[in-house]
């Protein structure tokens, strides 16, 4: 928020002006009370934040008005929700408490202002490493009540990033970060297309600025053709669809930016080779007495009558909606001019759900409709928030592991369905079935084979549980198990298991230590810790508990004297750890965010150390930003690496701005992969290339050949982006070679 100043005239008259623009084009309001509830919000809201203003330098009051429009007129909520959307920072950052919102409006509009105010900047829970998460778990806490806090926290986001330009450039990252991270995919899953892809779009284009606006070119340079294409491609469609005598609106439009980019990235081609960029969407008027499925199928034999459709892209959600409550049919055909077209068919309630999501979703729903998936969705979040984690950005890791992954459907042998997220394996479908068939778990047959239970199940499988009264579970079953349900349940039982044998290794220490003449005090403990080599005295317990630490030279160990520089070891673990921190605090302060820290080649010498991430191996020349770890050390990774989008979303506050200033001097290592047909000569013409013209040194050559096809990757060392670009383009003319890339995670 920006420095208090003074209001002019042309200041009051542009608040006049957008909250006009807001009551003049309500929808959903017409109940009594409701344009007097808002326009006491908006009077509060105005007095409470006058002469405030945001970075941009505009009245901050403009943004609670562009968010309550969001959540009128693109979510579709009514009058208390706009309520809510006028005066959601009023409690944070003026000096109207939560109390007289309470007495001003009553205890519901008061709640959701509550789980959309931030826990106070002083939160100093001990270990906590992310008060993001803190916070973001804060708002979902109020989730179990009213769903409308995430809806109205959505669309302050998505204000936030349409005004995202006026901040700093760590500030961008970790909003843009945080935006992909979690605040997509969560309006994906409460159905928002229309802000979830506006979101991953502003996101895409703040934190790969470049790629976004070479892409965008692109689309703004073939808009033309684009839109012809669409014309001649409709056309036929029209004609037939007017014929039958339906009502329905046909408009085409391209794919976003960023789920082109995506396509891009998953199928490794350029722009110019992704197939459907154009995307045509008929809505219909629903004719009485026909099922709306019947009616889509009907229009699908209509499209497919004029153009062939493409078998494997037939996306069939009118027979089973999305977990979202989305419907739809989509089918991919090839257009007049060899060019393949997605086509969406919706009637116009669909349209409405699809759009609108979680608020049509409940327009639409009656009393007698059975409990739909995104019902079912939101009971899964609250079994989650009933048993939140200790450390919060574990549990925003499964969180988002769990309710925004992809969904598989398996069956159980009598043929009931069990949604789990992809990955998910026969494990968690015991867990998914009960707690205790989960912990007794020995097996499964899964399409009537016998399976073990670490198994990966696959859409349409039907899963039979193999139980014994003898099995329990074990730590390794946490390394394949997707569900939080499954994980929470393998802890539970661990805890209770290592419990008892805590009490076991007390109990067979004590009497041994007694054999031999002894008390446990903290020399024995210290020596028994330091030679069986673990952290702490329940894990040595837990270990003679459970038979993993013998007793046999007991005497012998806890006579012994530990060693003078063992004790001294000891005692300077505690003292460089204090140091350490202190040395990261004084390092903490060094950063200047305001300023982009500069990547220079003398590592060595410079006023903080950075390292590469391993995880995508950034080089000069690509877009990169910095990670300000605990340790100290600056690590730099892409924007558009996984690890790095997770770190912006729970440590924004540790991301900086980071630019190379690097010239030739330094090498980092990259990796190629290339594929082709092999001939005699082929890598002798690849390594001339790379070592005698291009005088690149190469560390490591794997190469394959079978049935013909040659395939194999190179580490080599380069000075810049534009060296390896000027490789890869070299070595994809070489007569064979089909396909050349950078590989960016060594790991895999």
């Amino acid at each position: 928020m920006g420095n208090k100043d003074i209001f002019d005239e042309e200041d009051k008259e542009r608040i006049q002006v957008e909250y006009d623009s807001l009551v003049n084009h309500l929808i959903k309001c017409n109940k009594p009370g409701d344009r007097e509830l808002i326009d006491e919000a908006f009077k509060i809201a105005n007095e409470a934040h006058w002469n405030m203003r945001r970075k941009s330098g505009e009245p901050y009051i403009i943004h609670p008005i562009s968010v309550a429009k969001i959540v009128n007129q693109e979510i579709g909520l009514g009058a208390k929700s706009i309520a809510v959307a006028l005066l959601h920072d009023v409690v944070e950052d003026t000096e109207y408490s939560l109390e007289d919102v309470e007495r001003e409006f009553g205890p519901k509009i008061a709640s959701l202002i509550d789980g959309l105010t931030k826990i106070s900047g002083t939160y100093n829970k001990e270990n906590s490493s992310s008060l993001q998460a803190e916070n973001f778990r804060k708002m979902l806490l109020t989730l179990s009540d009213d769903l409308r806090v995430i809806l109205i926290k959505i669309a302050d986001r998505l204000h936030n990033m349409r005004t995202l330009d006026s901040m700093p450039e760590h500030k961008k990252m970790k909003v843009a970060g945080e935006t992909i991270f979690l605040y997509a995919p969560l309006a994906h899953r409460l159905g928002l297309y229309a802000i979830k892809s506006e979101l991953e779009d502003l996101s895409f284009k703040f934190r790969q600025p470049q790629i976004y606006e070479e892409i965008s070119a692109k689309l703004k340079h073939t808009e033309r053709k684009n839109i012809s294409l669409i014309n001649k491609f409709s056309l036929p469609i029209i004609e037939k669809l007017t014929e039958a005598g339906l009502q329905f609106d046909i408009s085409g439009r391209p794919k976003s930016i960023f789920s082109i980019w995506k396509k891009m990235q998953a199928k490794n081609v350029p722009f110019e080779e992704i197939y459907d960029v154009l995307a045509v969407r008929i809505v219909f008027e629903p004719v009485p007495g026909i099922p709306e499925k019947t009616q889509c199928w009907n229009i699908y034999s209509v499209i497919t009558d004029s153009y062939l459709p493409k078998p494997d892209r037939l996306r069939d959600w009118v027979s089973r909606p999305k977990p979202n409550g989305y419907e739809a049919l989509h089918v991919t055909v090839m257009g007049p001019e060899g060019q393949w077209v997605e086509v969406q068919i919706r009637s116009k309630r669909m349209d409405e759900i699809a759009e609108r999501g979680y608020a049509a979703h409940w327009k639409y729903k009656g009393d007698d409709i059975q409990e739909s998936e995104l019902d079912k969705w939101i009971k899964k979040i609250r079994i989650m928030l009933e048993n939140p984690r200790e450390d919060p950005i574990e549990f925003l890791d499964e969180f988002k592991m769990n309710l925004f992954s992809s969904e598989i459907m398996v069956f159980t042998p009598k043929g009931f369905l069990v949604s789990l997220p992809k990955g998910a394996s026969a494990l968690d479908f015991a867990y998914e079935i009960h707690t205790h068939i989960g912990n007794s778990a020995i097996g499964a047959k899964i399409n009537h084979k016998l399976n073990p239970i670490n198994s990966i199940l696959m859409s349409g499988d039907q899963v039979e549980i193999i139980t014994s009264e003898i099995a329990k579970p074990e730590k390794e079953w946490l390394s394949f198990v997707r569900t939080s349900k499954a994980k929470e349940a393998i802890k539970n039982a661990l805890k209770i298991e290592s419990k008892d044998s805590v009490q076991i290794g007390m109990e067979l220490l004590d009497s041994k230590l007694k054999d031999i003449g002894l008390t446990l005090n903290t020399e024995i403990l210290r020596n028994l810790l330091l030679a069986y080599e673990v952290e702490n005295k329940d894990e040595l317990f837990s270990g003679i508990g459970s038979g993993r630490i013998h007793l046999e030279n007991l005497k012998k160990l806890v006579k012994k004297s530990p060693a003078k520089n063992v004790i001294k070891y000891w005692e300077l673990k505690l003292i460089g750890s204090k140091k350490e921190k202190k040395d990261n605090a004084v390092s903490q302060e060094k950063i200047d965010k305001s300023v982009p820290f500069l990547l220079t080649e003398n590592v060595e010498n410079a006023e903080q150390s950075y390292e590469i991430a391993k995880c995508c191996s950034p080089i000069p020349g690509d877009e990169v930003i910095g990670y300000h770890s605990p340790e100290g050390a600056i690590v730099i990774h892409k924007p558009k690496c996984p690890v790095a989008i997770r770190i912006m979303s729970n440590e924004g506050n540790r991301i900086i701005a980071v630019k190379w200033a690097i010239h030739k001097l330094v090498s980092f290592l990259a990796r190629i992969s290339m594929i082709g047909i092999d001939r005699i000569g082929l890598v002798n013409d690849i390594t001339n290339i790379i070592s005698a013209e291009l005088k690149v040194n190469m560390t490591n050559i794997n190469i394959s050949v079978k049935n013909g096809i040659f395939e194999g990757t190179i580490d080599l060392y380069v000075h810049h982006t534009k060296d390896l670009n000027n490789l890869i383009l070299k070595i994809s003319n070489i007569n064979g070679i089909e396909n050349v890339k950078r590989v960016e995670d060594f790991s895999k």
